[in-house]
């Protein structure tokens, strides 16, 4: 299964954020501005890492927010957020983040289908820090290997 379109509305490039809950929320705003989610989930994606910790941060730097299907996902969705600063997550081998993808699925297959192939375009060690530097829209989407949807193309 491949990564689903990248809207420009799902990439927030250069994010200010004061702590995880932040960057989390970011990712969460730029999932439901996508049209993927409703604002429920981004509390959902938080009360995750607040019951089973932070092992969201999945490489150094890279956070993937995730919470279980549910009736405030609307559709598959990738978010994409670059950090201006790196937080922590309270990782003991992955902090600080300065990546943060958001992930929504319908269904436990398309989650696991999706964190297969995003596992994939992360085995290039060179993906993490070429995110946390890009500086638009099209670079995101090169790097992931992802279209945009077809209403902006």
């Amino acid at each position: 299964m491949p990564l689903p379109p990248l809207p420009a509305d799902a990439i927030a490039i250069g994010v200010h954020v004061e702590d995880w809950r932040g960057a989390v929320a970011a990712a969460g705003d730029a999932l439901e501005l996508s049209g993927s989610t409703s604002p429920e989930y981004t509390k959902r994606m938080i009360g995750v890492i607040d019951e089973f910790g932070a092992y969201v941060v999945i490489a150094p730097g890279l956070a993937l927010a995730h919470a279980r299907p549910g009736p405030d996902v609307h559709t598959e969705g990738l978010s994409v957020v670059t950090l201006a600063e790196p937080v922590a997550f309270g990782h003991p081998h992955n902090d600080p983040v300065s990546v943060v993808l958001g992930l929504a699925v319908t269904s436990g297959d398309e989650h696991v289908l999706l964190v297969a192939e995003l596992a994939n375009v992360f085995n290039d060690p060179r993906i993490i820090p070429a995110l946390a530097a890009a500086t638009d829209v099209d670079s995101i989407r090169a790097l992931l290997g992802v279209t945009a949807p077809p209403e902006e193309q």
